[in-house]
């Protein structure tokens, strides 16, 4: 009897062992809405300051150009700071990460609402930047938006991981349909400095609840949740979301110095970098659309300030939308890969996901979505040019926000499953090239557009959706062995 109970329990702790996470499904899904939350101010910080551009350039006497020049900045430590720091959730653990960023996301914006002068507006908004750059899509490292996808990769397979990115995703492409008319509305009712009054307030309700509900789930720190994590990880309410128990020892985590280069070594892969300067291109066609958005339209069509927000919204509508049904698709995908090639659907990890065409698995769905993106970019533009009624760019958004956020969603999925060892320090790398790219572009926007017109700037901008397309094709027939190679030369 005693053989067989203890046979019995060896048998129940080889399956908690193998599986990939312990969280209840009702967990993951808790854990990944408060992440989630977190990942919204990335593009909220964004979509909510376009609406008053206008007014802080009356406000501050300066040029729009100037203002412009604070996006740009934004971006610019959102380049820098992932270099940095890239690599601090991988190894000091996700909750005390998300802490950290916060924490200074909210003292910026609350600086931002009380400063008198454009220079203290610049230099608040790189602090800004410099507390939430990893999560930026313009927004995907310390940031939030990164260490969003390390959570996901931590607790879901890659069988279900399609779904809990779509999550992440929906999270983020909420804002361009709220955050425009939040900061219509707040500016045109209050003042500017309540939109980063709100955004510090919001900011301070997401810190508290991580504070009291988010696990450590840091596989590098306690595994698929059985090891007992360090005493300054865990939640200060005790047997909340926990599968250790109090008399485990807690695993000796050799602890190492976070890489600041550990990104940079990412993107020397040669699988890697293809998609992340592809990327980089939609990212930048992605941001240039929103900063211009205002701009141009209160131009064209004469809007006021709560108008100038509502124009947001079918591009936010469009990319809710797709999250709606980016999950299942990507999910179907990888399951039919594996089951096509006669694996199981549930491995996940080490030789099995590295030995897997992912690539093929992921990207077998990006390319009508792709082709659609650079025709409605086209399109839009031209009718921006000829100034046809308002009505036709705003069906056109809805289009370009569907695609678009569904053309992300398939790239953030593959990048963490090539990457799916150091997946906070991959988005970290992927942030580098994207916001460089981005930030550029945006101080030559106003400039090309003054020049060539409406309809030749996006007209390239189109062009630069199909360069991204013909790498994501490149990536799709050499990825996989480009990738295994690299694996061999680091293991020999």
């Amino acid at each position: 009897m005693d053989d067989e109970k203890g046979n019995e329990e060896s048998q129940v702790a080889r399956e908690v062992i193998d599986r990939y996470s312990l969280f209840t499904t009702a967990e993951k899904w808790c854990i990944i809405g408060m992440v989630a939350y977190a990942a919204w101010f990335s593009t909220l910080s964004s979509f909510i300051y376009f609406p008053a551009l206008h007014l802080l350039s009356e406000t501050f006497g300066v040029s729009v150009a100037k203002i412009n020049l604070t996006i740009t900045s934004y971006m610019a430590i959102a380049t820098i700071a992932p270099t940095l720091v890239g690599d601090a959730a991988d190894v000091g653990g996700r909750r005390l990460v998300y802490v950290i960023t916060l924490s200074l996301y909210i003292g910026a914006n609350i600086g931002i609402a009380l400063s008198k002068s454009y220079h203290a507006l610049l230099g608040l908004r790189v602090l800004q930047a410099l507390a939430i750059s990893g999560k930026l899509v313009p927004l995907i490292s310390l940031g939030t938006f990164s260490i969003a996808y390390g959570v996901v990769n931590d607790i879901a397979s890659p069988a279900e991981r399609g779904s809990f990115v779509s999550a992440i995703s929906f999270a983020i492409t909420i804002a361009p349909s709220i955050g425009p008319i939040l900061g219509g509305v707040l500016t045109y009712a209050a003042d500017w400095t309540w939109i980063f009054w709100f955004l510090s307030i919001a900011a301070g309700i997401g810190l508290t609840t991580m504070i009291f509900l988010l696990p450590e789930t840091s596989r590098n720190l306690v595994g698929n949740g059985s090891i007992r994590p360090a005493k300054y990880l865990r939640l200060p309410i005790c047997g909340l979301m926990r599968h250790w128990n109090e008399s485990d020892v807690t695993e000796n985590h050799k602890w190492r110095t976070p890489n600041p280069f550990k990104s940079l070594k990412i993107l020397a892969r040669k699988d890697n970098i293809g998609i992340i300067i592809a990327c980089g291109f939609l990212y930048t066609v992605y941001t240039c659309l929103n900063v211009s958005l205002s701009i141009l339209f209160i131009d064209i069509y004469k809007l006021n300030q709560w108008q100038a927000g509502l124009i947001y919204l079918p591009f936010g509508i469009g990319g809710t939308v797709s999250t709606f049904f980016s999950g299942p698709l990507l999910d179907t995908a990888y399951r039919n890969a594996r089951t096509a090639r006669g694996l199981l659907t549930d491995k996940a990890v080490g030789d099995d996901l590295d030995n897997f065409p992912v690539e093929k698995a992921r990207l077998g769905v990006i390319w009508i979505p792709m082709l659609l993106t650079a025709a409605s970019i086209l399109t839009f533009g031209w009718v921006l040019h000829f100034h046809k009624h308002i009505a036709i760019p705003l069906c056109i958004q809805f289009i370009v926000g569907l695609c678009m956020q569904l053309d992300f969603s398939i790239y953030n999925t593959l990048l963490g499953d090539k990457n799916h060892r150091t997946p906070a320090a991959a988005q970290a790398s992927s942030n580098i090239v994207r916001c460089t790219f981005a930030a550029i572009a945006i101080s030559f926007l106003q400039g090309l557009i003054d020049t060539i017109g409406i309809g030749w700037t996006f007209t390239i901008l189109s062009g630069m959706c199909l360069l991204a397309m013909s790498l994501f094709l490149l990536d799709y027939w050499k990825g996989t062995r480009w990738r295994q190679e690299s694996l061999r030369r680091l293991t020999e």
